[in-house]
């Protein structure tokens, strides 16, 4: 999400979720992330975010009011039904990888107040039990083998492209958005080194972060 909202330039307010209380999100019945509001209006699931943040940008009447092509909503549609799924089982596979993952989230999150204790119990009890969980998703996704799902979805990826730079063609479009978006913060932990290391994803990775550039998160 924050990737269209930077690629657009529109600026936006974070706000991290404490991974054991989730006090951040208690107010609503939606209980994943993202969860975006807009004018107080609540909006949930990646691809549903973009689009409909893609609509308000190109009001109706305009050729852009909705995705372009099948193609697009097709992969729009396989970043929430399949892309999202392999990501829990390969950041928190191993017990080493898990707490890397939540020293990650505690460390960067600028706007949790994480004291040293309730760091160090996100950290450990987070990734404990994120654990036991990421077992139970790849269990419940049919996912053998962590690693070979995320790279056998990164070269489905690169195989959509058609030698083009972006789906989109020449610049990215909004399912260009929605895979990078879902990638961005897994690039620099183990498992998006070894995707990239391992797939041939690592070139529209590249592209997509010259396109997308700095980030528009303003302080919360």
């Amino acid at each position: 999400m924050p990737a269209f909202l930077d690629y657009y330039n529109i600026q936006y307010k974070v706000v991290e979720v404490n991974p054991i209380s989730k006090k951040e999100i208690k107010w609503s019945d939606y209980k994943k992330v993202p969860i975006v509001t807009v004018e107080g209006e609540q909006m949930v699931n990646s691809s549903d975010i973009i689009d409909t943040m893609f609509k308000r940008l190109h009001p109706e009447g305009s050729a852009k009011s909705s995705t372009s092509s099948e193609e697009e909503k097709e992969w729009l549609g396989w970043v929430d039904s399949h892309l999202v799924h392999v990501l829990s089982p390969n950041i928190y596979r191993t017990a080493g990888e898990a707490l890397e993952s939540f020293d990650y989230i505690t460390s960067h999150g600028k706007s949790l107040k994480f004291g040293f204790m309730e760091r160090m119990v996100a950290k450990y009890a987070g990734a404990t039990a994120m654990y036991f969980v990421a077992k139970k998703l790849k269990k419940k996704y049919n996912i053998t083998d962590e690693r070979e799902s995320l790279y056998q979805s990164a070269e489905t990826w690169v195989d959509a492209l058609k030698d083009r730079e972006f789906l989109g063609g020449s610049k990215p479009n909004l399912a260009d958005l929605a895979v990078f978006g879902v990638l961005r913060p897994i690039r620099y932990l183990q498992s998006g080194k070894d995707m990239v290391e391992h797939t041939r994803i690592g070139n529209w990775y590249s592209r997509m972060e010259e396109a997308v550039g700095e980030s528009c998160r303003v302080t919360a």
